[in-house]
């Protein structure tokens, strides 16, 4: 069956118009905990593994899901808040694995402090993990609020690499990870990303409100090898490339690769393999579709 009509079946819509046939849909996930999947990391520790997590309106818990969309354990991160949890991270250092979570939402442009918050990700597996935060990193925007659900780690875990959401064209910045504890952090910015589609006349037209968000970066991730930087918005994935001895700022100042997707509802995950040949995706809507797309 192919990838539109196995799509259709699953979220009971219509038939779709044909995608690249390079996404390949892994799973469907349907776990009534998973009921609104707004972030995903690639698992450090067990192999085929994605953590997840819902957004606001949940409590502080992770979530390990396979590729064949079964939860494999989950874990509650203890003193911590769900405010609006939009997107995670994985990352490795000095033999050790780490998962870092962004509390960076805020669709009213009101929140003056935001929070990161990383854990070590467990050596084990299990249906009631608890974990405390090793430590809740917390920062402000310099020139007041914005909205942001992308978050990517460096490999090394050095720097948390923030995209604002409603920003056109969007907005590169760059948080320390190895700063001193205490003390809120102020955000730096690094620059813009260029060759993300904005809506059309049509689009606006079709649906002024929806029209505007398709564009809006949801999730980002940066593969272990250091070289791919992946975002996602509600339509497309773009995956920019880093040559030898350039920044971020410079490399996603060059048009991406584009990976076009079916239709999804909600398109706010997003995962790269440790290998960085696939991007993974899923959706904010029960049953929410889990496709690997191979990147070129």
């Amino acid at each position: 069956m192919s990838l539109r009509w196995m799509l259709a079946a699953a979220l009971l819509v219509p038939a779709l118009p044909a995608v690249a046939e390079e996404a390949r849909l892994a799973a469907v996930i349907t776990d009534p905990r998973l009921d609104e999947i707004s972030g995903m990391a690639a698992s450090r520790r067990h192999a085929g593994l994605f953590w997840v997590h819902n957004d606001s309106g949940d409590g502080p818990h992770l979530f390990a899901v396979d590729r064949e969309g079964a939860v494999r354990a989950a874990l509650t991160l203890d003193g911590a808040r769900n405010q609006d949890w939009e997107d995670m991270a994985s990352f490795e250092r000095e033999g050790r694995a780490y998962l870092l979570v962004a509390d960076t939402g805020d669709n009213g442009g009101i929140r003056d402090r935001l929070r990161l918050l990383l854990v070590e990700e467990p050596a084990g597996l299990g249906p009631d993990l608890r974990a405390r935060p090793l430590r809740t990193i917390e920062f402000r925007w310099p020139d007041g609020p914005r909205d942001c659900e992308a978050v990517a780690v460096d490999p090394d875990g050095r720097n948390a690499w923030l995209v604002a959401k409603k920003r056109v064209p969007p907005e590169l910045w760059r948080v320390p990870l190895d700063g001193d504890a205490g003390g809120v952090v102020v955000a730096e910015r690094m620059g813009l990303l260029s060759g993300v589609l904005q809506p059309t006349a049509e689009d606006l037209a079709r649906n002024p409100v929806y029209g505007r968000y398709r564009s809006q970066i949801t999730a980002a991730d940066i593969s272990a090898d250091d070289r791919r930087f992946a975002v996602l918005n509600y339509r497309t994935a773009y995956v920019y490339q880093r040559r030898d001895g350039e920044d971020w700022a410079t490399a996603l100042a060059r048009e991406p690769a584009e990976l076009v997707l079916p239709w999804l509802p909600q398109a706010e995950a997003l995962a790269l393999d440790p290998d960085g040949g696939s991007a993974w995706i899923s959706s904010e809507k029960l049953p929410a579709p889990l496709l690997q797309v191979p990147i070129p």
